[in-house]
């Protein structure tokens, strides 16, 4: 039914136009004279032009879009420049370009739109670029192309959609923090927490088999004529808690200052020489296992650039539903910028069957607490959770004592 309706308004047109040929036409002839001849032979131009344009084809056009990388942090610049080439010298009157964006990238800052007129004139290549001032966080596509040329009249009008596939990841906006462990404790990691120390020579708690890499001064030669083999010293593993991340993904105003900080911490805490894990729930859950290394960062951070704010389940239910927190006894980090009784209970029992609690509640700039946070943070001292209050922009005093409510 388009397809006829198409062909219809294109029959209506050539209609049109030979009307106005033939209006003209016996204008002159009738009339006679100098103008009303003029009138006729200044109009054929146009005319023969519009039949031209009905059979030129838009398929010799190629478009061409360049983006210099496809990794971003969030609050970059994105410049991409369009190239349009031809193989034939046909004169377009003007060529109207649109790049589809997706949605996050359509309502983002531009400084040039991603639409353009052009006037090609007989040109055979030329082009043009937009600039999007500061990308949003995520996965972003780019699919078609839609393009437009027409007539001086506006009789004839010709559109072509191209498709052009291009894909660009922005990772969250991240803050060089200094991570500081808020206490050293035993066997609850494999990291150190100040310093990177594998383990404290000084404090010997027992003596195993030799193995490949030990150190010479390590083996017990008392233990070793014992029993006829080389025995090495086991020392007390001296290295700081793990630390596993668990940010909320409840929709709310600070969910971006939320994800920012979530990253600034991991990549602070992997930087740091400790390991780290991180549990999110929002459409579906993800979990990422405590390990190290740049591959274990660029695969959270990967996972950071997709998250949204859509989690069915509040902080609390998260961390009372989830199985994983029975199994772990590390130091847990919740990222969240809602304060709850029910979040806070939840977060003391975990603290004390399984290790140290920290809840880092993020805030917009300047915004103070209400008289309802303050009561639940003065809550979750009494409760041993240790409640560490960040504001937008101030991220590096996370790990101030400043920071820290008491």
């Amino acid at each position: 039914m388009k397809k006829l309706f198409h062909l219809i308004k294109k029959a209506w047109k050539f209609v049109l136009l030979l009307l106005l040929i033939l209006l003209t036409f016996s204008y002159a002839m009738f009339q006679g004279g100098f103008v009303s001849w003029f009138l006729f032979y200044s109009f054929l131009p146009f005319a023969i032009y519009c039949v031209a344009l009905s059979i030129y084809s838009m398929n010799e056009l190629e478009v061409t879009r360049t983006i210099p990388k496809t990794d971003y942090n969030a609050g970059e610049q994105l410049k991409v420049n369009v190239q349009i080439k031809r193989s034939k010298g046909f004169p377009l009157f003007y060529l109207l370009i649109e790049d589809h964006l997706d949605e996050a990238l359509k309502y983002a800052q531009q400084l040039k739109a991603p639409k353009a007129l052009l006037l090609p004139g007989m040109k055979k290549e030329f082009s043009y670029e937009y600039i999007i001032h500061e990308l949003p966080r995520g996965e972003h596509f780019f699919e078609t192309f839609t393009l437009k040329i027409g007539d001086p009249l506006g009789l004839f009008q010709k559109e072509k959609t191209y498709e052009k596939e291009s894909k660009i990841i922005v990772y969250p906006a991240y803050t060089e923090l200094l991570y500081r462990p808020f206490e050293n404790q035993y066997d609850q990691g494999l990291t150190a927490s100040r310093e990177r120390v594998q383990r404290d020579t000084s404090m010997a708690v027992g003596v195993r088999d030799y193995q490949p890499g030990d150190r010479f001064s390590w083996i017990n030669w008392k233990a070793s004529a014992k029993r006829g083999e080389i025995m090495t010293k086991e020392f007390e593993q001296r290295q700081s808690h793990d630390v596993f991340v668990v940010m909320d993904c409840v929709p709310d105003k600070h969910f971006e200052p939320v994800v920012s900080f979530t990253a600034s911490l991991i990549r602070a805490v992997l930087k740091k020489g400790a390991q780290t894990g991180l549990l999110t729930s929002s459409k579906e859950r993800a979990s990422f296992p405590i390990r190290g290394g740049e591959q274990h960062i660029q695969e959270l951070f990967y996972h950071l650039a997709k998250i949204e704010a859509k989690s069915y389940s509040s902080f609390d239910k998260v961390l009372e539903t989830d199985s994983f927190f029975i199994q772990q006894s590390v130091s847990f980090m919740l990222v969240t910028a809602q304060l709850t009784k029910p979040l806070i209970e939840k977060a003391s029992f975990l603290g004390q069957r399984k290790g140290s609690i920290t809840l880092f509640l993020i805030k917009g700039q300047k915004e103070a607490p209400s008289e309802n946070e303050r009561s639940l943070i003065a809550l979750a001292n009494a409760r041993g959770v240790r409640v560490i209050m960040i504001h937008e922009g101030e991220f590096t005093s996370a790990f101030s004592e400043v920071s820290i409510w008491s």
